[in-house]
């Protein structure tokens, strides 16, 4: 094992959107193990380095609020992008008037987790490239508020605000007791055709644990739609 952060990440809203529910967008009930890695990447990620979730500390209230927001039908084909590339004349417009579409959504709200992560050298790392150059360069970035983007609780509309848990204490939790999370999304195994992962979320007294299912660890299965 690398060497491990806590980082505490909390904002007014969330939405970590369950694969099976289509079109419209329901929330987990918690922030999920690959929303973790992308807040980590946001503020420090290198080819070298690959961040491993290890736990996720829920420490509010799990509270959810039903709004309906406006969203575009689509998006600007990559071909027609390739084809403005080549120097062709096409339409790069995309009209919001006219796609515009009402969808309902349920999200979270007022949310804060701590997460317990660390990174791992890749086969692209190196021999510049140390673990405790990474880990320092993850470090200050953190405890000054530096991002590569601003990071995201599963839609750009729901910003991140973070801060670095120095002294590995992680505040107290508002839940006790064990809660039964249902499967929830893992990853994307890139490794294998950009296979979703899930895996059995369990919370204990606001902690779950994450398992890593790259080396076989915790239940696990691919066959939920996407």
């Amino acid at each position: 094992m690398g060497y491990g952060i806590k980082l505490l990440v909390c904002g007014d809203y969330a939405c970590f959107t369950r694969p099976e529910m289509k079109a419209e967008r329901v929330s987990y009930d918690v922030m999920t193990p690959s929303a973790a890695r992308g807040i980590l990447e946001a503020i420090h990620w290198k080819p070298a380095i690959r961040w491993v979730v290890d736990r996720i500390h829920v420490l509010k209230e799990i509270r959810f609020d039903s709004v309906r927001r406006n969203e575009v039908e689509g998006k600007i084909p990559s071909r027609t992008v390739a084809e403005a590339m080549k120097g062709r004349e096409v339409d790069l417009h995309q009209y919001a008037s006219r796609e515009r579409q009402q969808r309902a959504s349920l999200i979270l709200r007022d949310v804060s987790y701590v997460i317990d992560a660390h990174f791992e050298l890749t086969k692209r790392a190196g021999p510049e490239d140390t673990e405790e150059k990474h880990y320092n360069m993850a470090i200050r970035r953190m405890r000054e508020g530096q991002c590569y983007h601003r990071p995201y609780f599963g839609c750009r509309e729901f910003p991140v605000s973070f801060r670095l848990v120095e002294d590995g204490r992680v505040p107290a939790s508002f839940h006790s007791g064990e809660r039964d999370l249902g499967w929830m999304l893992w990853d994307l195994d890139f490794g294998d055709g950009m296979t979703p992962r899930f895996f059995r979320a369990t919370m204990h007294d606001g902690v779950i644990d994450v398992p890593d299912l790259r080396r076989g660890g915790g239940d696990a299965d691919t066959g939920l739609p996407l």
